[in-house]
C-alpha cells in the first residue's frame, strides 16, 4: 500500500498547532478554555476534562509527611508523621513497596484512597547486627493530587538520607510541612486569584515529573506497542504493569499510558483514575474500578485475572479476554503513526532555542500528537454518525489513522464501547493485515 493510500494518518498541522499554542503559554494553562490532564482536589484524572477558570483549579494540598522504616521484628511501619493524627494505614507497604531489599534507591507514586503520594526509599548499608547489615527508610507526602508531588521529589531523597545517617531528627521536616499548611491559610477562601495574586500561582502544571526523556524512554521501550496501549486506554481497559523493583521508571509509564487517551470530546469516556503503585492491599479496591492505569511488583497480581483486562509484563503486552486478544497486533497503520510520532519529536528536537529552552518539552509532543489523533478519530465517528446513511467506510478509517483491516475490530469494539451509531461498510478479509 502507498503512503498516498494511507494518508493522512495523522495532520502534521493539527500537532503542530497544538504546539504553536502551548509555546505561547509555558505554564499550559492560560486564561481561555485549555483540555488539559489537570487534576482536581478529589481522587481523579479528568483526562478529557476542561480548564476553564482559575477557579476551577483546586490547589495541590499536601497533607501529611512521614517516615517509614523497616524493622526487623515488625516490618515496615510508620516512624513519624505529621499531623499525629493523619490516617496512614497502608501507606507503610506504599511507600516501601514489596522488593524494595534489592535496591540501593528508588521512588514511587502511590494513592491512599483520595489522595496522592510520593516517596524515596534508600537502603544504606550499617554495622549493626540489630539491623542485620542494612538501614531502609522512605520519606514521603500525601497530597490531594499528583500534579505539583514531583517538586518536592529532591527535597525527600535529600532528606531520607538524613533519616538513615540521623536517626530520629525530624525538625527539618517538620518545618517542611508548617511552611506548607501555613502557606495554605493565606489563600483566598474562594480559591480565586486576586488581582495582588498572579495567576500563576494557583494554577497546577500537567507533569508530575521532569525526568529526563521520560516520554522518550516510553516510546523506546515499548516501540509500535505503544499503540497496541494506545487502543486499550481508547477502549478504557483496566490496565496493570508488571515489574520487579525499581517502581519509580514504572510510575512513569503508567503516566505516560494515561496520555495515550487524551482528547477534546465532551461526553466521550470515564476518568481514567491512575493508581500508581499497588499492592495486595488495593485488591478490594481494584476489584470496584470500571477503568484504571496502574503498576506493582507483586507477581501475585499475574493469576488475579478478574482484576485486570491488559496485563504489561516489562514489554511483554497481553491479556486473558479472547475479546481483547485480536488487539495484540501492530496494523500497518500502527507502524506509520509510530514513525510519525519519531520524526515529528526528532524535527523539533532542537527546535525553538530562541525560547530559552534546551529542547522542546517532549511531554508537548507526545501529548498533542495523540490528542490531535484522538480528536480525528472521535469527532470522524460523530460525523459519520449524524450523516444521512452513517455509513463507515475505509476511506474514513484512513482518515482516522486506521488500518481498513487490520484496525477493523478495534473500530468495532470502539464504536460499541461508546454506542456511537455508524455501519461500518469495511469488509472482514478472511486474512487482515
Amino acid at each position: 500500500m502507498t503512503e498516498e493510500e494511507n494518508a493522512p494518518l495523522l495532520s502534521s498541522e493539527g500537532v503542530e498547532s497544538n504546539l504553536s499554542r502551548n509555546r505561547k503559554r509555558p505554564n499550559l494553562f492560560p486564561t481561555e478554555p485549555v483540555r488539559s490532564n489537570a487534576v482536581c482536589a478529589d481522587d481523579r484524572i479528568f483526562v478529557n476534562a476542561t480548564v476553564t477558570t482559575p477557579s476551577e483549579v483546586e490547589p495541590d494540598l499536601i497533607v501529611a509527611i512521614f517516615v517509614v522504616a523497616f524493622d526487623t521484628r515488625s516490618g515496615n511501619m510508620v516512624e513519624w508523621c505529621m499531623p499525629d493524627d493523619a490516617d496512614l494505614d497502608g501507606v507503610e507497604f506504599k511507600a516501601m513497596v514489596s522488593g524494595s531489599h534489592t535496591q540501593t534507591k528508588d521512588f514511587v507514586y502511590f494513592r491512599k484512597d483520595s489522595m496522592y503520594g510520593l516517596a524515596c526509599f534508600e537502603n544504606m548499608p550499617v554495622e549493626s547486627e540489630i539491623e542485620r547489615g542494612a538501614r531502609m527508610k522512605s520519606v514521603g507526602i500525601l497530597a490531594t493530587s499528583y500534579t505539583l508531588l514531583y517538586r518536592h521529589l529532591q527535597f525527600l531523597e535529600t532528606q531520607v538520607r538524613h533519616q538513615l545517617e540521623t536517626p530520629g531528627k525530624y525538625t527539618q521536616l517538620q518545618a517542611f510541612y508548617e511552611d506548607k499548611t501555613s502557606a495554605l491559610g493565606s489563600l483566598p477562601s474562594s480559591k480565586t486569584n486576586t488581582p495582588n495574586t498572579p495567576l500563576k500561582d494557583f494554577l497546577p502544571e500537567l507533569k508530575i515529573t521532569h525526568p529526563a526523556g521520560c516520554f522518550t524512554q516510553f516510546a523506546k521501550f515499548f516501540g509500535e506497542q505503544i499503540f497496541l496501549l494506545w487502543k486499550y486506554a481508547l477502549l478504557e481497559k483496566r490496565i496493570l504493569f508488571f515489574s520487579p523493583p525499581p517502581i519509580g521508571v514504572v510510575c512513569y509509564r503508567v503516566y505516560c499510558a494515561c496520555c495515550l487517551a487524551n482528547h477534546d470530546m465532551r461526553g466521550m469516556g470515564r476518568k481514567v483514575k491512575p493508581h500508581f503503585y499497588v499492592n495486595v492491599a488495593d485488591i478490594e479496591t481494584l476489584e470496584s474500578e470500571v477503568t484504571y492505569i496502574a503498576c506493582t511488583t507483586e507477581k501475585i497480581f499475574e493469576t488475579k485475572t478478574s482484576l485486570y483486562d491488559i496485563y504489561v509484563d516489562n514489554q511483554v503486552v497481553r491479556t486473558h479476554q479472547p475479546g481483547l486478544k485480536d488487539l495484540l497486533k501492530c496494523s500497518s497503520a500502527d507502524r506509520e503513526k509510530f514513525q510519525k510520532l519519531n520524526n515529528l519529536r526528532s524535527a523539533h528536537q532542537f527546535s525553538y532555542e530562541d525560547l530559552g529552552e534546551e529542547a522542546i518539552d517532549e511531554e508537548e509532543i507526545f501529548v498533542s500528537f495523540f490528542q490531535e489523533q484522538n480528536n480525528r478519530l472521535f469527532q470522524t465517528l460523530l460525523d459519520v454518525a449524524n450523516s444521512q446513511d452513517t455509513q463507515l467506510t475505509s476511506d474514513h478509517m484512513k482518515s482516522m489513522g486506521l488500518d481498513p483491516s487490520g484496525d477493523r475490530q478495534f473500530l468495532m469494539d470502539l464504536v460499541e464501547h461508546y454506542g456511537i451509531d455508524v455501519v461500518l461498510m469495511v469488509d472482514n478479509p478472511c486474512c487482515p493485515k
